[in-house]
């Protein structure tokens, strides 16, 4: 399946800003289940340096200069991806256990699972507690599948937790959403993350896109679509499953991956340096995810 995805991010300043300093990681990366064929990014006003690298998580990472005076930064990126669906749901009670997944983590030496460990470390975000722990192991039992463990707890925290755009912020401590039990999907894959570490897992946290369908009879209003953040864990028999704790679901089609990090930090969609712009700016996002269907 393909699709087309538009993401613009506005930003209007209530002074004048000099000039800005910027990082951009808004281009779908390749991956099992995904291919990007095409992108393009603009910018207004005009950068007066461009350059697109790979950083050090395997991220297409777009960084700008603007070195004249603006009041308003407008990032458009138009990409074009192919995804082709692995769906794991079925057989959940299939495949490496819990317990024997922890034993292949600590042992194993191919780079793939040396690499995974690092993901178990904590990050700026995300501290593997001993709170997060409890509230995940009783979904976690050595001779059952990892996959299933790992499914239980994505219910879980779907029953548990309220989705409540009010209640957190960037800074909202990851202690506060387990003890309020209320976030967004940032809040939800920091979480998720948090417990499968607490647990000996190693797990990523996964930016991108999730593309969202009209209620029958009505019409998919333009910026619908969404950022999105969910996880991925590493298990050595199978290598990184994508799970989304928000919507209690695999990774799927509808999942569009731009970015894996330890955390938010790592992957942000945009994030910069600027000189000047006033006091509380503001951000107006839009997302649309389309079908290209098959000619």
């Amino acid at each position: 399946m393909r699709f087309r995805v538009r993401h613009i991010t506005r930003y209007k300043y209530s002074g004048r800003v000099s000039h800005c300093y910027n990082l951009a990681n808004v281009v779908p990366r390749d991956t099992e289940r995904q291919r990007c064929l095409k992108n393009r990014i603009t910018v207004s006003p005009t950068p007066s340096v461009t350059h697109k690298r790979t950083d050090y998580f395997g991220n297409k990472c777009f960084h700008f200069e603007i070195q004249k005076p603006h009041t308003e930064l407008v990032i458009t990126a138009d990409s074009e991806v192919q995804i082709n669906d692995v769906d794991r749901m079925l057989d959940l009670d299939l495949g490496e256990s819990y317990g024997h997944a922890l034993e292949s983590i600590a042992s194993a030496h191919s780079r793939a699972a040396l690499d995974a460990r690092e993901f178990l470390l904590n990050s700026p975000m995300v501290e593997a507690s001993a709170a997060l722990a409890e509230y995940a192991r009783p979904s976690f039992h050595a001779d059952r599948s990892l996959r299933s463990c790992v499914h239980d707890l994505t219910k879980r925290i779907f029953t548990d937790f309220a989705y409540d755009p009010g209640f957190t912020t960037i800074a909202t401590p990851l202690e506060d959403v387990l003890a309020h039990k209320r976030g967004v999907c940032q809040d939800f894959a920091h979480l998720q993350v948090g417990c499968l570490r607490a647990l000996g897992i190693p797990a990523k946290y996964v930016s991108g896109y999730i593309e969202t369908l009209p209620k029958p009879g009505e019409k998919k209003l333009v910026g619908a679509d969404a950022t999105h953040a969910w996880v991925a864990y590493f298990c050595p028999e199978e290598g990184w499953v994508e799970f989304d704790p928000t919507n209690n679901s695999i990774a799927g089609t509808q999942h569009i991956v731009t970015a894996f990090g330890r955390d938010y930090l790592d992957v942000t969609p945009v994030k910069g340096v600027i000189f000047g712009g006033g006091s509380m700016p503001i951000l107006e996002v839009s997302v649309d995810v389309s079908r290209i269907e098959d000619s």
